[in-house]
């Protein structure tokens, strides 16, 4: 009989890896990757799937460490737009001073 999985141990976060960001063990999928997925309607069978190299349980470990550190989660998915934007302005006022 295999031996029981430690869910505890399915999320890590190391600062060298994904800028420290909780990311599914083993891999460089972060939690925000599989939340961003599931908040667009994929189901948790479905990113399984779609990344062939995760387990359902990691998709369901990574989901319910978003639910427990949602505060968390949402900051750094904000702050990740926040930044994307302010780059995205910076580009597009770059090009217009440049026609």
């Amino acid at each position: 009989m295999k031996e029981a999985t430690d869910i505890g141990a399915l999320i890590v976060s190391s600062p060298e890896v994904r800028g420290g960001r909780p990311r599914i063990a083993g891999t460089g999928v972060t939690v925000q990757r599989i939340v961003e997925w599931y908040k667009i309607g994929y189901t948790p069978e479905e990113i399984a799937d779609e990344l062939g190299h995760l387990s359902l349980a990691q998709v369901y470990a990574a989901l319910a460490y978003y639910h427990a550190n949602r505060e968390q989660i949402e900051a750094d998915i904000a702050a990740e737009e926040a930044e994307a934007q302010r780059l995205e302005a910076s580009r597009s006022r770059a090009a217009d001073s440049g026609s």
